[in-house]
């Protein structure tokens, strides 16, 4: 069954709202964003989270101590790079933390998926690409390009209910990693995280 992620959970209702509707995975934001949490907010939030909800740190070419820092305080299970980190990055946390990579791959063409298959990151998460944002763009991109990922893969940019089926249907991915399309006015709606968790999962 596909996966579900549900990323920039900044406030205790959205905390709330997911420990109704159980994703597999919850995102705290901890770079420069909008929705950017401070750790020491995310390791409140965190200990509110159901215990059967991975929790995911998003970061976007951060220093390797603050990741450390924020795993050695139990705020996250997976790490999710965002930015231009290379290959001996990934493997020094691998090495350090022992915990799942997810590598972002920001999708202009085929060639962006097949160079990031050489990652030793455990998961890619295909996000659409935009010059202006590293992080999540609220957009798609072309699913076809995604026949070149050779591992498992999330997909991102622009998933809501309306897609988010034929998303899954087409492309088979290992998870959905969902954040604008559970929004309303900018922040997280229960209603809308609710509603999508259901669909998927039915």
């Amino acid at each position: 069954m596909t996966k579900i992620k549900i990323c920039g959970l900044t406030r205790l209702c959205d905390i709330e709202a997911v420990n109704e509707a159980l994703p597999d995975f919850a995102g705290f934001v901890f770079a420069e964003s909008r929705r950017r949490i401070a750790p020491e907010n995310a390791l409140a939030l965190r200990k509110v989270l159901n215990d059967g909800i991975k929790a995911v740190g998003v970061f976007v070419d951060a220093r390797i101590e603050e990741i450390l820092g924020i795993c050695s305080q139990g705020i996250i299970d997976v790490i999710q790079l965002h930015g231009q980190e290379n290959q001996d990055y990934i493997n020094k946390l691998r090495d350090i933390t022992g915990k799942p990579i997810i590598k972002a791959v920001r999708v202009r063409s085929g060639e962006d998926i097949k160079a990031a298959g050489g990652f030793s990151c455990h998961y890619l998460l295909l996000d659409a690409y935009s010059q202006k944002a590293q992080g999540g763009t609220g957009e798609t991109f072309d699913w076809n390009l995604a026949a070149q990922v050779n591992k498992p893969f999330f997909l991102a940019g622009g998933l809501k209910r309306d897609n988010i089926i034929e998303a899954i249907e087409t492309l088979a991915p290992f998870g959905v990693d969902i954040s604008s399309g559970v929004e309303s006015n900018k922040v997280k709606d229960r209603e809308k995280i609710l509603e999508i968790v259901d669909l998927i999962r039915r």
